[in-house]
Protein backbone atom coordinates (compact mmCIF):
# COMPACT_ATOMS: atom_id res chain seq x y z
CA UNK A 1 0.00 0.00 0.00
CA UNK A 2 2.69 2.60 -1.37
CA UNK A 3 1.75 6.04 0.10
CA UNK A 4 3.82 8.79 -0.82
CA UNK A 5 4.13 12.83 -0.80
CA UNK A 6 5.42 14.89 -3.45
CA UNK A 7 5.37 19.02 -4.09
CA UNK A 8 4.48 18.97 -7.80
CA UNK A 9 1.89 20.22 -10.57
CA UNK A 10 -1.16 17.29 -10.30
CA UNK A 11 -1.81 18.41 -13.80
CA UNK A 12 2.02 17.18 -15.04
CA UNK A 13 1.62 13.43 -13.20
CA UNK A 14 1.55 10.38 -15.13
CA UNK A 15 -0.74 8.60 -13.30
CA UNK A 16 -4.34 6.64 -13.69
CA UNK A 17 -6.39 9.55 -12.35
CA UNK A 18 -5.83 12.64 -10.33
CA UNK A 19 -8.28 13.99 -7.90
CA UNK A 20 -9.67 17.33 -8.32
CA UNK A 21 -10.65 19.15 -5.72
CA UNK A 22 -13.48 20.76 -7.41
CA UNK A 23 -16.64 23.04 -6.20
CA UNK A 24 -20.25 21.41 -6.79
CA UNK A 25 -21.10 22.95 -9.64
CA UNK A 26 -17.88 20.76 -11.36
CA UNK A 27 -17.77 23.98 -13.73
CA UNK A 28 -14.10 24.90 -12.93
CA UNK A 29 -13.01 27.27 -10.56
CA UNK A 30 -9.74 28.57 -8.86
CA UNK A 31 -6.53 26.66 -7.00
CA UNK A 32 -6.21 23.00 -8.34
CA UNK A 33 -10.20 22.93 -9.91
CA UNK A 34 -9.24 25.53 -12.44
CA UNK A 35 -5.98 24.49 -12.99
CA UNK A 36 -7.10 21.14 -14.12
CA UNK A 37 -9.47 22.86 -16.25
CA UNK A 38 -6.91 24.65 -18.36
CA UNK A 39 -4.76 21.93 -18.66
CA UNK A 40 -7.29 19.18 -19.24
CA UNK A 41 -8.99 21.50 -22.26
CA UNK A 42 -12.37 22.50 -23.05
CA UNK A 43 -13.93 18.79 -23.04
CA UNK A 44 -13.16 18.31 -19.50
CA UNK A 45 -15.85 20.96 -19.05
CA UNK A 46 -17.81 19.88 -21.60
CA UNK A 47 -17.58 16.26 -19.89
CA UNK A 48 -18.63 18.08 -16.70
CA UNK A 49 -21.71 20.08 -17.85
CA UNK A 50 -22.95 16.89 -19.21
CA UNK A 51 -23.04 15.06 -15.34
CA UNK A 52 -26.54 15.60 -13.83
CA UNK A 53 -27.02 18.24 -11.72
CA UNK A 54 -28.80 16.64 -8.33
CA UNK A 55 -30.11 20.14 -7.47
CA UNK A 56 -29.62 23.82 -9.19
CA UNK A 57 -25.86 24.18 -9.82
CA UNK A 58 -24.88 21.10 -7.59
CA UNK A 59 -23.38 18.04 -9.62
CA UNK A 60 -21.06 16.69 -7.02
CA UNK A 61 -22.36 17.22 -2.89
CA UNK A 62 -19.48 17.73 -0.66
CA UNK A 63 -17.71 14.22 0.10
CA UNK A 64 -19.01 12.79 -3.06
CA UNK A 65 -16.98 11.68 -6.05
CA UNK A 66 -17.38 11.91 -9.55
CA UNK A 67 -15.24 10.66 -12.42
CA UNK A 68 -14.62 12.01 -16.55
CA UNK A 69 -11.48 11.58 -19.13
CA UNK A 70 -8.61 13.13 -18.51
CA UNK A 71 -8.67 14.64 -22.16
CA UNK A 72 -5.04 16.29 -22.43
CA UNK A 73 -3.76 15.85 -19.09
CA UNK A 74 -1.34 12.84 -18.85
CA UNK A 75 -3.28 11.30 -16.39
CA UNK A 76 -5.97 9.53 -17.87
CA UNK A 77 -9.28 9.86 -15.49
CA UNK A 78 -9.73 12.68 -12.84
CA UNK A 79 -11.70 12.18 -10.41
CA UNK A 80 -13.54 15.33 -9.00
CA UNK A 81 -14.33 15.92 -5.27
CA UNK A 82 -16.17 18.23 -3.38
CA UNK A 83 -14.15 18.82 0.25
CA UNK A 84 -15.92 21.19 3.44
CA UNK A 85 -15.35 24.17 3.75
CA UNK A 86 -13.70 24.95 6.98
CA UNK A 87 -15.84 26.26 9.69
CA UNK A 88 -13.76 25.74 12.82
CA UNK A 89 -14.36 21.78 13.00
CA UNK A 90 -17.25 21.22 14.98
CA UNK A 91 -19.81 20.79 11.50
CA UNK A 92 -18.12 17.45 10.43
CA UNK A 93 -15.68 18.40 8.47
CA UNK A 94 -13.34 15.53 9.31
CA UNK A 95 -16.18 13.20 8.04
CA UNK A 96 -16.89 14.85 5.06
CA UNK A 97 -13.25 15.00 4.01
CA UNK A 98 -13.04 11.25 5.03
CA UNK A 99 -15.73 10.72 2.00
CA UNK A 100 -13.27 12.32 -0.39
CA UNK A 101 -11.19 10.10 0.12
CA UNK A 102 -12.80 6.67 0.44
CA UNK A 103 -15.06 7.78 -2.70
CA UNK A 104 -12.29 8.80 -5.09
CA UNK A 105 -10.35 5.37 -4.06
CA UNK A 106 -14.10 3.80 -4.88
CA UNK A 107 -14.15 5.00 -8.10
CA UNK A 108 -10.46 4.05 -9.10
CA UNK A 109 -11.62 0.11 -8.16
CA UNK A 110 -14.68 0.50 -9.77
CA UNK A 111 -13.06 1.51 -13.03
CA UNK A 112 -10.38 -0.82 -12.48
CA UNK A 113 -7.59 2.05 -12.17
CA UNK A 114 -4.52 1.10 -10.22
CA UNK A 115 -2.29 4.70 -9.77
CA UNK A 116 -3.98 7.94 -8.31
CA UNK A 117 -2.75 11.16 -7.06
CA UNK A 118 -4.64 13.48 -4.25
CA UNK A 119 -4.17 17.67 -4.32
CA UNK A 120 -4.54 18.91 -0.47
CA UNK A 121 -8.61 18.78 -0.39
CA UNK A 122 -10.04 21.66 0.74
CA UNK A 123 -6.50 23.26 2.37
CA UNK A 124 -6.77 26.25 -0.35
CA UNK A 125 -9.90 28.88 -0.47
CA UNK A 126 -11.97 26.20 1.62
CA UNK A 127 -9.65 26.87 4.80
CA UNK A 128 -9.08 23.49 5.73
CA UNK A 129 -5.74 23.66 8.41
CA UNK A 130 -3.43 21.76 6.40
CA UNK A 131 -2.22 19.65 9.23
CA UNK A 132 -5.88 18.54 10.07
CA UNK A 133 -6.09 17.66 6.45
CA UNK A 134 -3.58 15.47 6.51
CA UNK A 135 -4.20 13.61 9.33
CA UNK A 136 -7.46 12.55 8.19
CA UNK A 137 -6.08 12.05 4.23
CA UNK A 138 -3.37 9.88 6.07
CA UNK A 139 -5.67 7.51 8.52
CA UNK A 140 -8.36 7.33 5.41
CA UNK A 141 -6.04 6.31 2.98
CA UNK A 142 -3.94 3.33 5.22
CA UNK A 143 -7.75 2.41 6.39
CA UNK A 144 -8.57 2.20 2.79
CA UNK A 145 -5.68 0.73 1.43
CA UNK A 146 -5.14 -2.36 4.17
CA UNK A 147 -8.67 -3.42 3.67
CA UNK A 148 -8.00 -7.11 2.51
CA UNK A 149 -11.42 -7.35 0.97
CA UNK A 150 -10.33 -4.37 -1.26
CA UNK A 151 -7.91 -4.38 -4.44
CA UNK A 152 -4.50 -4.03 -2.52
CA UNK A 153 -2.59 -2.72 -6.17
CA UNK A 154 -2.76 1.19 -5.49
CA UNK A 155 -0.49 3.53 -5.03
CA UNK A 156 -1.28 6.76 -4.25
CA UNK A 157 0.63 10.30 -4.36
CA UNK A 158 -0.34 12.84 -2.07
CA UNK A 159 0.70 15.94 -4.59
CA UNK A 160 1.25 19.37 -2.60
CA UNK A 161 1.21 22.42 -4.20
CA UNK A 162 4.23 23.57 -1.77
CA UNK A 163 7.07 22.11 -0.28
CA UNK A 164 5.51 24.03 3.14
CA UNK A 165 2.13 21.51 2.68
CA UNK A 166 4.70 18.45 1.50
CA UNK A 167 6.18 18.77 5.03
CA UNK A 168 3.23 18.96 6.77
CA UNK A 169 1.40 15.55 5.27
CA UNK A 170 4.94 14.24 5.00
CA UNK A 171 4.95 14.72 8.72
CA UNK A 172 1.29 13.16 8.88
CA UNK A 173 2.54 10.01 7.08
CA UNK A 174 5.78 9.71 9.15
CA UNK A 175 3.46 10.03 12.58
CA UNK A 176 1.14 7.78 11.66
Amino acid sequence: MPINVITADITQLRVDAIVNAANPSLLGGGGVDGAIHRAAGPLLLKACRALPELAPGVRCPTGEARITPGFALPAGQVIHTVGPIWHGGAHDEAVMLEHCYRNALRLLREYRLHTIAFPAISCGVYGYPAALAAAVAVATLRDELADPAKDPSIDVCLCCFSDSVRATYQQALSAA
